[in-house]
């Protein structure tokens, strides 16, 4: 198997995820029988939402706020999930104790609009309900991730919400997977994108933040997604006295920082290693650090309820 690519993503391998087992539409199957149609929605058109969530003493992490994003952003399109939430926990629980997970694993849930009848957009043509896909890895972020990774500025911007809002987590991401591809050509783990006036964004795949002088400072959340991680880093800067700031800023305030790092529901807070070639701040990091310890015991008391 070839070696994980060191991303904001990037795990460590497991073998067992070789034989893991994933819920598809009520029932839980091998992976090798997990099987959606060439019909189907999200398949066809990426016409469907997606929520991951890390699975910590065998509960989900901020299952709450993951949950009601997802059934907003299913509304917004209006996508009928067919299950209250009650039975989509039971699907993500029973899909955990099937494969004997309880930590250090990752979920993807899935829906789309279902199977179409034909291989056009309308909406009308997905008649049979939703498909529901829940995959839940073995995962540990790769070591070398605590060094940091690599941003290059890519060309892709973020776009304006009447075109695609960047808050719905769609599976339409082919925006950030060109991102992906242009950081990739530039020798960078991950692309740093810019909103539509030219203000830094977030990457392709994660929230982005910087620290100036003490200050943590994030976009304004206008154009990025609205990362359930981002926001408890926000409310524990806020929480613990550290000055924090939803604001513009550009290129020029990146490559002065003091520090920068990402956050996500895979990797919590990630360390930024350099942006466009230039070292970002001398590598202490002393307030992503007092965060991360943060944001882990903020995990634990979550998940210990």
């Amino acid at each position: 198997m070839q070696d994980e690519k060191k991303t904001a993503h990037g795990a460590e391998d497991d073998p067992r995820n070789r034989d893991i087992r994933i819920y598809v539409n009520g029932e839980i199957v091998a992976r090798e029988d997990a099987r959606v149609s060439v019909y189907d929605s999200g398949f066809m058109l990426g016409d469907g939402m997606w929520e991951g969530m890390r699975l910590h003493h065998g509960h989900w992490a901020f299952l709450d706020e993951h949950l009601d994003r997802l059934f907003s952003s299913c509304k917004a399109i209006s996508l009928d999930i067919g299950m209250d939430r009650a039975s989509l926990v039971d699907a993500l629980n029973r899909t955990a104790q099937a494969n004997g997970m309880t930590d250090n694993a990752h979920c993807r849930l899935m829906v789309t609009r279902g199977v179409k009848v034909r291989p056009f957009q309308h909406p009308s043509l997905s008649r049979s309900g939703p498909t529901i896909v829940i995959i839940v890895e073995h995962s540990v972020p790769l070591a070398s991730l605590k060094q940091g990774v690599t941003l290059a500025t890519v060309p892709q911007v973020r776009g304006l919400p009447m075109s695609q809002d960047p808050k719905l987590n769609s599976h339409s991401k082919l925006n950030c997977v060109i991102a992906c591809l242009q950081a990739e050509q530039a020798g960078a783990d991950e692309g740093l994108m810019l909103d539509p006036h030219g203000f830094v964004n977030t990457t392709n795949s994660c929230n982005f933040f910087i620290v100036r002088k003490g200050e943590v400072w994030t976009s304004t959340g206008d154009y990025c997604m609205n990362g359930v991680t981002r926001a408890k880093v926000i409310e524990l800067c806020r929480e613990n006295a550290i000055p924090v700031f939803e604001r513009n800023f550009s290129l020029v305030d990146v490559y002065g920082a003091d520090e920068a790092f990402l956050t996500g529901s895979f990797g919590g807070l990630t360390p930024v290693a350099s942006v466009d070639g230039k070292q970002t701040g001398d590598g202490e990091r002393p307030i992503m650090h007092r965060l991360q310890a943060l944001y882990a015991d903020l995990v634990e008391r979550d998940t210990r309820r």
